[in-house]
């Protein structure tokens, strides 16, 4: 286990916030289209920062500790790209200019780090307390590697069923447009919602099923909670410029579906072996990293879908 105190979860907190305030406040000043070669500049950057923590991890806890960050990263990371299809519907159903999109997924992405925040808790305390949950958690990641593998639709998007959406113009109404970037204001003397708040609201409720689906993945790699919230923070911060990045490019990762479905039926399995045969953290990065870049690989050399 990494010897983390509180202190240490609120000053990565704030530093990670911090970051993400100087990209919002400072680089996106302006609500304005942000160009591919800026988002993949970006993403370089978050990749890089990463990869920065991870060394600086590897000298203070070892060898052990980084790979564990390593492979957790990559599986959060690859688990986010295909999940960006899905924001890619989002903001189609909404029609969300793409000057405000950027907004949109910050906001997201702060929501997301406190929902993750809470629910990495929630899972370390529950092993912690009943160590058979750990045998569910592979059981669900094997169950929904196989749907994933099994699965011909795309996911669809349909705000009128959220909950919290249908809660929120309860109370409040809702405007029927957009108001530049702003998420209030006030007409007639009334306050309003306007339409790019209830998208951020879609997202965020998108991204707590995602949840639902990486945590258990991470806790396969390891239950050191100051590792899987590290590598779910890094993995979320890198979301936003991949979405510009790659937003118009992903039909050409029509395999990496696939691929992450062997990737969380290996994990799953992984965790129900756990205490007959233990899988070494070598071999899982190696076996996690093989297999997405197979499936990379495999999309762009049949850029046409092979299988049904």
């Amino acid at each position: 286990m990494v010897p983390a105190s509180p202190l240490l979860y609120v000053l990565f907190t704030v530093f990670i916030i911090a970051m993400l305030m100087i990209d919002l406040g400072v680089l996106q000043r302006k609500d304005k289209d942000v160009k591919i070669k800026e988002a993949l500049g970006w993403s370089a950057f978050w990749v890089g920062l990463a990869m920065l923590f991870n060394f600086g991890l590897f000298l203070w806890h070892g060898k052990e500790a980084s790979l564990q960050f390593l492979t957790g990263y990559l599986i959060e990371l690859s688990l986010s790209v295909d999940n960006l299809f899905v924001f890619v519907l989002i903001f189609m159903y909404f029609k969300v200019p793409s000057a405000y999109q950027h907004k949109v997924l910050f906001w997201g992405i702060i929501g997301a780090q406190v929902m993750r925040g809470l629910l990495i808790g929630l899972g370390v305390a529950l092993i912690a307390k009943f160590h058979w949950i750990i045998y569910l958690f592979g059981i669900f990641l094997v169950v929904t590697g196989v749907k994933m593998g099994f699965q011909k639709e795309e996911m669809e998007v349909h705000p009128e069923r959220n909950l919290l959406v249908r809660l929120v113009k309860r109370f409040i109404p809702v405007t029927a447009g957009y108001h530049g970037s702003r998420f209030f204001l006030k007409l007639e003397g009334r306050r309003y919602a306007t339409l790019l708040f209830i998208v951020v609201i879609v997202v965020e409720t998108t991204d707590l099923l995602f949840a639902l689906d990486s945590i258990p993945a991470i806790f396969a790699i390891t239950t050191d909670p100051f590792i899987v919230y590290t590598s779910n923070i890094f993995a979320l911060l890198g979301l936003r410029s991949l979405y510009f990045a790659l937003a118009g490019l992903m039909s050409l990762f029509h395999y990496l579906k696939i691929g992450l479905s062997i990737v969380l039926t290996f994990v799953g399995v992984k965790m129900l072996l756990v205490e007959v045969f233990p899988i070494p953290i070598g071999i899982t990065l190696a076996v996690v990293a093989g297999v997405i870049l197979l499936s990379i690989a495999a999309s762009i050399r049949w850029p046409t879908k092979l299988l049904p």
